[in-house]
């Protein structure tokens, strides 16, 4: 299949296997579901009388003292002694074949393009750092909540973007399903298609 880019007018090929992929909501629901639940960290966590530092040592004979027998100074009925039943860090993960992401993005950027919300161009590169520069050419273009997919994410471009809260760039290797969703645009380069293609055939 062709489209157009946006910049040079030029027509650039994709790749039916990646843009023309069945839509394939299940799939994508989990692969999200996965990559939010991944992010949670399990941050509630107690010290169990293993992870107390000291010696494992007796503290006393065990008869004679006429004291109470004892084991160990990190026993749970100690002061500063482990807890009985301590929490531990819990973790979320859930693990997503390699597969899967593949076919989840690919259903995704299918969409993307079905929908008319994936822009094509040459290049994306911005000529200083300043967000007014970056600002303006996303507003000659006609767009405001943009994903940009570009493989060259040069300085000017992060320091540009950082202050636009509905601005996001992204590589396409290290893209994120969530943010490919919620942009109501996505801004791919040819380079990055290439990237595409290379990664999820």
């Amino acid at each position: 299949m062709e489209r157009i880019c946006v910049d040079t007018k030029e027509k650039i090929n994709l790749s039916e296997k990646i843009f023309g992929y069945k839509l394939n909501k299940p799939l994508i629901h989990q692969v999200i579901k996965s990559s939010k639940i991944t992010q949670r960290q399990g941050t509630s966590e107690q010290k169990s009388r293993s992870d107390i530092t000291g010696s494992g040592k007796k503290p006393w004979r065990q008869k004679g003292t006429g004291r109470a027998r004892a084991g160990s100074t990190k026993s749970p009925i100690w002061r500063s002694g482990g807890v009985t039943f301590a929490k531990k860090t819990k973790n979320y993960k859930q693990k997503i074949n390699k597969k899967m992401y593949q076919n989840a993005l690919k259903s995704i950027l299918s969409e993307l393009l079905r929908q008319d919300r994936i822009v094509l161009v040459k290049n994306f590169l911005v000529e200083s750092e300043k967000t007014k520069n970056l600002k303006k050419k996303l507003n000659y273009m006609g767009l405001k909540n943009v994903l940009i997919i570009s493989s060259v994410i040069d300085k000017n471009l992060i320091l540009s973007s950082r202050n636009l809260r509905k601005v996001n760039i992204s590589d396409p290797i290290k893209l994120d399903p969530i943010n490919l969703i919620k942009h109501k645009k996505v801004i791919i380069t040819e380079h990055a298609i290439k990237k595409f293609e290379a990664i999820l055939q």
